[in-house]
């Protein structure tokens, strides 16, 4: 397959890094401490900003309260956060100016985990500190191509998660998923065009603004 766009939207956790195991770790704990189900709300959280799955399942907490607390646990736990296969060789080969990462996290977390993995910051960066609206609500991604200088219909979203997948979709953008995290026939039930393994089958060919990315479908 090949298809042709003028830039690239990565997410984050789940596409570029591994950060799966901290996580489960810091949700799990979050949910103990709660007395609430860990398995489901780590499956709530996946994907979401921080603070939308703590309203949802502590209305009359003190949410922004709760949210530092998740933020400064998934900033410690890093240790074993690293890049997926294929995102350092992918990255390499595109023009800063043409890529960008679109997460449902913090601007401090994303960054954290972006150094963890060895990866580049990038210069379009948008996560949940720039947002009102988070995924699947298509703001993050339509913030995203702006910051690209393009309109999000001339752009490809890389996601792992439904609400990601939703959230590209709704902003227009063609979606590439990797299941990663999410069985394939959700992310294909969510809106996903193509569903590969990871960004290992994933190349580029960049002439100018014009991107050229190649990939194998499984």
């Amino acid at each position: 397959m090949r298809i042709e766009c003028r830039g690239v939207l990565f997410d984050l956790d789940g596409v570029l890094v591994d950060s799966t195991p901290a996580v489960e770790r810091v949700w799990t704990r979050w949910a103990e401490e709660h007395k609430l189900d860990a398995k489901s709300v780590v499956k709530q959280a996946h994907g979401r900003p921080s603070i939308e799955t703590i309203r949802e399942l502590l209305p009359h907490a003190d949410h922004a309260a709760e949210d530092r607390k998740v933020e400064r646990w998934e900033i410690e736990d890093i240790a074993d956060v690293v890049a997926l296969p294929g995102a350092a060789e992918l990255l390499r080969t595109l023009p800063e100016s043409r890529w960008a990462v679109v997460t449902s996290g913090t601007r401090s977390l994303a960054t954290a985990r972006l150094k963890a993995a060895g990866l580049p910051v990038p210069r379009g960066f948008v996560t949940a500190s720039d947002i009102q609206n988070g995924k699947p609500h298509p703001e993050p991604y339509l913030l995203g191509a702006n910051s690209l200088a393009t309109r999000a219909e001339e752009c490809v979203a890389i996601e792992d998660a439904p609400a990601g997948v939703r959230a590209a979709k709704a902003a227009g953008t063609r979606v590439i998923a990797v299941r990663t995290t999410t069985e394939a026939a959700e992310l294909r039930e969510s809106g996903a065009d193509w569903i590969l393994a990871d960004l290992s089958r994933v190349s580029v060919h960049a002439s100018g603004e014009c991107l050229a990315l190649t990939f194998a479908e499984e």
